[in-house]
């Protein structure tokens, strides 16, 4: 991006900074091999400012941006670029989608009636009857409050997880793995008191054939229950070992 693009892009953040701005998240699929094209606005151009997309990919992290001053700037060299649609919309076109344009593009734009923020998880899309993530839940305390948590691990679309239980707020959070899997966790915390017996996470996905339902257990329980099966496995271990050089020495 040439000076002249960053000082007005500077100029137009500061007037921006008193309009309200509120990032839009979500996730978007794409089958193998198709052309993709993304957006972050509906204004047409000449009511653009600016348009900025940070992308970050597995193998390296770029950027496509252009003013309405004709200055530009692409550093992803990989067919992506920005262009404009029949009524001069702007969006950003991928050719021959590919596992190595899986990845967060976070684009910014400012307009002359404000501007818009979004986060755009893009992944490939995923055949029927794929195989579920590794899910867990657990209960945890978090200072003088115990907390619900729901994970589903390593999927591509994310996987969605409702609770059993709705009279408290809950939080979602997810993020990108390296390999371009999706890991999802949801967060609640409880009331005083709660009676945790029945409470229970469940998570589904659109091309699963079957529901997953899980009950969170205390950590502590878990842990416990890792441990005895760790020590259980030892002792068959040993007892193993423990043939193996009597019959050695016989």
């Amino acid at each position: 991006m040439s000076g002249i693009m960053w000082v007005f892009a500077v100029i137009i953040l500061s007037v921006c900074e008193t309009w309200s701005l509120e990032t839009v998240v979500r996730n978007s699929t794409f089958d193998l091999g198709s052309d993709v094209n993304l957006t972050c606005s509906n204004k047409p151009w000449d009511h653009i400012f600016y348009v900025i997309w940070n992308i970050n990919l597995k193998y390296k992290d770029c950027r496509i941006a252009q003013a309405n001053d004709g200055t530009s700037e692409n550093s992803c060299y990989d067919g992506k670029s920005l262009q404009k649609t029949s009524i001069a919309q702007s969006y950003l076109h991928i050719p021959n989608f590919s596992n190595d344009d899986v990845g967060v593009y976070k684009c910014e734009t400012a307009h002359t009636e404000g501007a818009d923020d979004h986060i755009i998880y893009v992944t490939v899309t995923v055949l029927p009857g794929s195989v579920p993530p590794n899910t867990s839940a657990w209960l945890e305390w978090k200072g003088n409050k115990m907390v619900a948590v729901c994970k589903a691990q390593l999927e591509k679309p994310a996987a969605n997880i409702s609770w059993s239980y709705t009279g408290t707020s809950s939080y979602l959070e997810t993020w990108l793995g390296s390999d371009g899997l999706i890991t999802v966790e949801s967060r609640m915390e409880l009331p005083d008191n709660m009676d945790t017996k029945h409470l229970n996470c469940t998570i589904t996905h659109h091309y699963w054939e079957r529901v997953i339902t899980l009950v969170p257990e205390p950590i502590e329980d878990l842990r416990f229950k890792l441990t005895c099966i760790a020590v259980i496995i030892g002792v068959i271990l040993a007892g193993f070992l423990f043939l193996s050089r009597k019959k050695l020495t016989c």
